[in-house]
């Protein structure tokens, strides 16, 4: 697909899925500007930068911060397509004792939706007539895991928030649609993995095996296996589709 011509702003891709996303989009002939609260952001825009032979712009940003990202976003001119992809994806069980992790499920909610509606609302004003909005949720927006209540409640929330959003947006025929990615090797994702092996006392590659037999296609995706979805939904081709959440997941949830 050509995005020549057209501004991309991609959050949360200093790394994993975002990368991926961005990488499919600098190839595409985007102008492209990624967004992350990492250090490593730059270094991540200049090496998409050598591979696609063109300019990547890079912001540093909590998504959080609603102060900051008006801010940071407000130096954007135009924004085409914006891909909310930034997210935090930790273990919190209910059981757990201590009050670590009631600050780790405040943490979760406040990035993965309270973010996204803070960087959705400050790029607005960028965004023309026709654009395109996409959302990360994840098979677990429509599912659940135990331990995971608050990735899996904010995965959830980010559905009801496309949906919402794509009504609001309408009028201005901006579409707003999400990608539902499955198990996806990630450091996040093998994280959660470990996490999950060590709670209920299994070795990690049989709990692995054990997942991914539930696909329909085996194997685990790598983040540009599922970079392809975007760039549609950012198309003219996707001009008709809006509210939608579209599982990528190789076949593990069907609905």
């Amino acid at each position: 697909m050509d995005f020549r011509g057209k501004s991309v702003l991609v959050t949360g891709a200093s790394r994993g899925i975002g990368y991926g996303i961005a990488e499919a989009f600098a190839h595409a002939g985007a102008d492209l500007t990624i967004l992350a609260d990492d250090p490593k952001t730059d270094i991540a825009s200049q090496a998409l930068a050598d591979a696609a032979g063109r300019p990547v712009s890079a912001l540093t940003v909590d998504i959080t911060d609603a102060t900051a990202v008006k801010t940071t976003i407000g130096k954007m001119e135009k924004i085409d397509v914006l891909i909310n992809n930034a997210g935090l994806e930790l273990i919190t069980p209910i059981d757990e004792p201590g009050d670590d992790i009631e600050d780790t499920f405040r943490r979760i909610i406040e990035i993965n939706v309270t973010g996204s509606f803070l960087v959705t609302r400050a790029a607005l004003p960028k965004i023309p007539d026709g654009g395109r909005i996409v959302f990360t949720a994840s098979v677990w927006g429509k599912s659940a895991e135990a331990g995971f209540s608050a990735y899996c409640a904010s995965k959830h929330a980010v559905i009801g928030l496309t949906r919402t959003l794509a009504k609001e947006l309408g009028p201005r025929n901006i579409t707003v649609n999400a990608v539902c990615p499955g198990w996806v090797e990630t450091v996040a994702s093998m994280r959660s993995l470990g996490k999950m092996a060590k709670r209920y006392d299994r070795d990690e590659q049989a709990l692995l095996d054990e997942i991914v037999a539930t696909q329909s296609i085996g194997g685990l995706m790598q983040p540009d296996d599922i970079a392809g979805p975007y760039l549609f939904l950012a198309s003219e081709s996707a001009a008709n589709i809006t509210g939608q959440s579209l599982n990528i997941d190789r076949g593990e949830l069907m609905s």
